[in-house]
Order: C-alpha cells, then structure tokens, then sequence
C-alpha cells in the first residue's frame, strides 16, 4: 500500500516547475529569485492550486531564510559589526523612525485611524533582508560601500521587529500589553542576544576543537546544522526573529578557524531551501484580488518604492556617503520585507489591517519584492544618472575634503583609491620610502580619523572626473584601485584611462573572473585575492617542508608567470626568447632601508665591495624622493636610504645577511 506523504507530492511539484523556470531565467540572464517567485504565483493556492499544504512549504521556507543570514553571518564578525555600529544604530534607527513616522503620517491624514496609521508605518519600514542580500551576494557587493550601508540599515530592522511585534497588541487595544510588559520583554530579549553571544564565543570553539578532532564529516554537519537551527530557535523563544538568531550563530563561527569549512557544508541545504522561501512568497500573491484593484496596488507600490528610497538616500547621505553610494543603497532597499508579512498576519486578527487591506499590502508587497533584484542591478546606472545631476559641492553631493592639498602642481604621485587594510598598509610603505602619493576614501569618518593622523587623505568618489582632477590624476605616475566595489572599480578605470593614458593601472580584484574584462577596460595589472592567496598557500607548504627561499621564489614567479600570462593573452601567439629567458630567469631584485644602526652609514658603495663578496649589483638608490640610476661607486650611503638590489635570490640573501651582521 503506498504512503500518503502529502509534503513530499507538494515539495517534488515545487521543485519540478521551479527547476525549468530557473533554467529560462538564467538563460534570458534574469534574476533567478524573480522565476522562484513566479514559480509560486503559478502553482500557488491563487495559481493553478497545485500545492495543497502550503503551511508546510511555508515551514520549509523558514528555514531558508534561517540558513541564508546563518551562512551571510559567515561572512561577518563580531568586530565587523561593532566596526558598523554608526550605521547600524544611526543609519538603521532614523531610516526606521523616519519611515514609520512619514507612513503614519499620510496614513493618518487619508483618514486612517491613528493606530492603524502607525501600524501601516511599521509595515513599510522593513525591507527584505533575504532578497537584498542574496541580490548583493551574487554581484560581490555585500563589502562595496552601498553594500555595507546596506546591510547596517537592514541588522537594525531585523532587531526593530522585536518591538514592533510587541506593540501590536498595544495598538490593537488589546487587555493585559503594557508599555512595561513591552520594556520587559525587549530588555529579557536584548539580554538574551548578550547571553548567546558570550556562551557561543567561549563553548562552541572548546566544541568544535573537539568534533573536528573525531574527524567526522557527518558530526561536523549535523554540529552546525543544531548551531544554525538551535540558536534561531533560542532566539524565537525570547521574541526576537528566527533569522536575526541564525544571523548570531554565523557571526560566532566565523571567528573560528573553521568557517570556511562551515560555508561549504551548508551552501548546499541553504540554496535548496532558500530557492523554497522564494517561491513561497510567490504563493501568498493572489492575482485575482491585484487584478480587482490592479490601479490602487500599482500607486502603492510607486509610492513604496519612490518614498522608501527617498528615505534611505537622505539617511545615508547624512551618513557621509557620497549621493551615487546613497542612491545605490537606496534603490537597494525600495521594497517591503518578508518580515512584513508575519506583522501583516499578526496585526490581522487585532484590527488593524481589513482583510481588503491585506490583500492589497500583499500584492504590493510582492509586486516590490519581485522588482528588487532588477532595481539593484540597475542601481549603478540609477547612481551615476543622479550623480551627474548634482555637482561637487551642492547641497546632496559632498564637496571635496581632508588633506590640505597644499602641492597643486604634484607630479608623478601615485593616487590610492580605498583605505582598507591594502590601502593603508601601501600608504605606509610609501611614506617610509618618500614616494609621494595621495588617498580617496569614501568613508567621511575613515577619512576624519586618518586626517587628524596627517595622513594624506581626501574625501571623494572616485567615479567623479572632477574628484580625479582634484587630485591631479592627469599627473600622476601610478593609480592603486584597493576597493570591494566591483562596478565602480570598472568605471574608475576607464575614466582613468581616458583622462591619463599614460598612468600605470593596478586593480586588487577578489575574484580571477574579474581579470579579463578590466584589463580590456584599460587596467596593466589585476592581483585577484583569490589566486594570490593561492600562491601564499603553496609558499607556506613549501617553507614548512624546509624548502629554500629562493627556491620557493622561483615557484612562485613561475606560478604568477603561467597563471597571468594564460588568463591575460590565451590566443597570442609564444614568442621564442629562450636566450634571454635563460640570461634572466635566476635574476631578482630586491629593496633594502639602511636603519640608522646599520654598520652601512657612512661608507660609499665601493666600501661595502657588495658585488665582490655577494654578487649583488646596487642599480638604484633613492633618497628624500629622488632616486639616483645605476649609483657611482663613491656615493656615501646614510640612513634610511632604500637600496634597489639585482641579483640571485641567493645572492641577494647572501647580501641581506651581510647588512644585517653589520
């Protein structure tokens, strides 16, 4: 006799309309989670009626979206967070309050009761965590500017829900909520985060050490799996959201050393889920009632969108962004949240919401949902489009600040684009070796804090011509693009390009697939994160083997070599240099600084008799900025002095030993 499984008849439909609908997307280069959400509409209770237990579906859904933020706070840590503090609590706090209130507002004065007015106001606040960040993800912006702006505002929605669920009976006017009952319950729930997040930072790492140990793939997985679900289930128990627990959990176990593991693990059970959340919202859609009130759904949803995306621009430009970062995160967060939809039942049965009203919040609700992931893929044009509306100075576009420019004629500088851990560890090296150079940061406080420090930093967009000319890039030697922004990246290159075709190009990329299309666009060097990382692996092998440094050296250029060269130029033509391959394939050059204790200050070049005793040639000095080429042998070395050496990699240990013994 079969078994009756009704949850499995209805998740093998699911997967069976949404497997061809995904293909189509993806082959027409659509977002795949606008075809997940068609694919609800369409099979849907509203649809054709072929699932028929769409609690279940909705139950599995949940915990997609409990694994997408598990697996999104990954990628965080608890230092990150606290790193966006300001935006989370500034940003995410007036982007709520301003929201609500302009919401209640217009509410009201249509003539909405009061409480319902607010709660209207709590329903429009929230954007879709799941859709906004999946969106950012797939385009490798979570860590560019608007990204990060992004997700602060949308962490402090996700905490916010906790009070907003807990006033609903209040605004219903239902006996026994209090605004003490409210206090308590949000203080035992922020209490309760406080707890987890210590327990998990002091006994999921002794665990952990402990399950890797057994060396048990299966243990390790179902491990996580208890962390991820378990601790969305603590959290839900204190009235805080399933994902915000999930969010927790992945935080904590990114701070081990074992996350990467973790990641590749769960990727596989968050995209089957998340793919069915996706398709629950599509469920929820009923095309009978948006076709009854097609022209009122529309006007709400234009109004949604427009006056959300007001609300964000305002707030993050306030932030110190620039108006093409603001407009990005902006336009990113111009939809309704899925969160929504749970306030939206709730507040249902307190009167706050008509069943009309509900019908049509939902369909607007979906219908900005569904419009997301385009809207953020059409964010970059949407930026620069209101960019170039305002110029440098006015009112919503900041002017250039921080560093006093006081050298207008500066020439042969290098220009650094983001101060991140790259671009500052690069302005320190050239400051020790006086090599002149200039940063663009878009972070105002970044650049406050470095300003005060006599960095040499200016606030700017370097998407901007006129911020570029600011900083004389039609003069300068070198531009070092250090930034996690994908797509202004790509259009910073060429509008450098075409300003200096002279300037030497360097792009730190995340990914290998970026190489190809910047170096079309005009960059002369492109170090993808994840093949230089792929090197310092290797390196670090061979060092623990005892493999000789110039050994590992010559592993490594060759690796570079083949690497770049195949990714760079596939279809040219070798062209046969052996000769001169085998004169210079043990060649390297090498930079030293004479310390002010070295025995090398004050002898010449010729008392140090380098290339006698080492092999070693000395081809450059540079002192105070200015290098001298190919040195006489009686020039008298002081110190701080930087020594260009060519030679063998053992040669030039030999000569570094020397110095160092000295």
């Amino acid at each position: 006799m079969p078994h009756d499984l009704p949850l499995l008849g209805d998740l093998l439909l699911l997967l069976l309309a949404s497997v061809p609908i995904a293909f189509l997307f993806h082959r027409l280069r659509l977002p795949t989670t606008v075809g997940f959400m068609i694919t609800g509409i369409v099979i849907g209770p509203y649809g054709l009626g072929l699932i028929r237990d769409v609690h279940a579906i909705e139950v599995l859904a949940e915990i997609g979206v409990v694994l997408l933020l598990f697996t999104i706070g990954l990628e965080f840590s608890l230092r990150r967070i606290v790193e966006m503090k300001r935006m989370v609590l500034a940003g995410g706090g007036a982007q709520v309050a301003v929201t609500t209130l302009l919401v209640t507002g217009i509410a009201y004065a249509w003539g909405r009761p009061f409480n319902q007015s607010i709660f209207f106001g709590f329903l429009f606040a929230l954007s879709s965590t799941a859709i906004v960040l999946k969106s950012y993800i797939d385009r490798a912006e979570v860590d560019a500017p608007h990204g990060r702006a992004g997700v602060g505002i949308l962490l402090f929605q996700d905490l916010s829900i906790v009070l907003m669920m807990l006033l609903v009976p209040i605004l219903g006017g239902r006996e026994g909520a209090s605004a003490l009952r409210v206090a308590l319950t949000l203080g035992s729930a922020l209490a309760a985060i406080a707890l987890i997040i210590l327990a998990a930072r002091k006994v999921v790492p002794f665990l952990l050490y402990h399950i890797v140990r057994l060396r048990s793939p299966d243990l390790f997985i179902i491990f996580v799996v208890l962390m991820s679900l378990g601790t969305a289930w603590v959290t839900s128990q204190f009235g805080l959201s399933l994902a915000l627990g999930a969010f927790i959990a992945g935080m904590v176990l990114s701070e081990s050393e074992y996350s990467h593991q973790v990641v590749a693990d769960i990727l596989p059970f968050r995209d089957v889920f998340n793919s069915i959340f996706f398709v629950s919202i599509g469920m929820l859609l009923s095309l009978s009632a948006l076709w009854t009130d097609l022209l009122l759904v529309l006007a709400w949803v234009s109004a949604l969108t427009l006056g959300k995306a007001a609300v964000v621009l305002l707030v993050v430009r306030l932030l110190g962004y620039s108006l093409r970062v603001s407009t990005m995160a902006a336009v990113g967060l111009a939809q309704v949240g899925e969160f929504s939809f749970i306030l939206a039942k709730a507040g249902l049965p307190q009167g706050l919401l008509t069943e009309a009203d509900y019908q049509r919040f939902l369909a607007a609700s979906i219908l900005s949902m569904i419009a997301t992931p385009f809207l953020i893929k059409a964010a970059p044009r949407i930026g620069y489009a209101v960019q170039s509306v305002f110029a440098p100075g006015s009112v919503l576009e900041p002017s250039v600040m921080g560093f006093n420019l006081e050298e207008p004629d500066l020439r042969g500088h290098v220009v650094i684009v983001g101060y991140g851990l790259n671009g500052r560890n690069l302005a320190r090296v050239l400051r020790r070796v006086n090599v002149p150079y200039l940063v663009l940061e878009l972070n105002a406080e970044t650049v406050r804090g470095a300003s005060e420090q006599g960095e040499r930093i200016i606030y700017g967009d370097a998407t901007r011509k006129e911020v570029l000319h600011h900083i004389g890039l039609e003069r300068a030697r070198v531009l070092v693009l250090a930034i996690s922004d994908p797509v202004a990246t790509r259009h910073t290159v060429s509008l450098a390009r075409q300003m200096n075709p002279d300037i030497h190009v360097i792009v730190r990329s995340r990914y290998m697939a970026e190489l190809q299309d910047l170096l079309q666009l005009g960059a002369d060097e492109v170090i993808p994160e994840e093949f230089e990382t792929s090197i310092e692996i290797f390196s670090r092998v061979l060092r623990e083997y005892g493999i000789a440094r110039h050994e590992i050296q010559q592993q490594i250029e060759a690796v570079r070599s083949e690497g770049y060269r195949m990714l760079r130029a596939p279809s040219l033509p070798h062209v046969q240099m052996s000769e001169i391959a085998e004169a210079l394939a043990g060649a390297s050059t090498e930079t030293l600084v004479i310390d002010a204790d070295s025995g090398a200050v004050g002898k010449t070049i010729g008392d140090l008799r380098l290339r006698s005793n080492t092999g070693v040639t000395i081809i450059a000095v540079v002192r105070d900025g200015h290098t001298d080429i190919n040195p006489g042998s009686e020039l008298t070395l002081q110190a701080e002095d930087v020594m260009v050496l060519l030679g063998s990699p053992e040669q030039i240990d030999r000569a570094i030993e020397r110095f160092n013994a000295s």
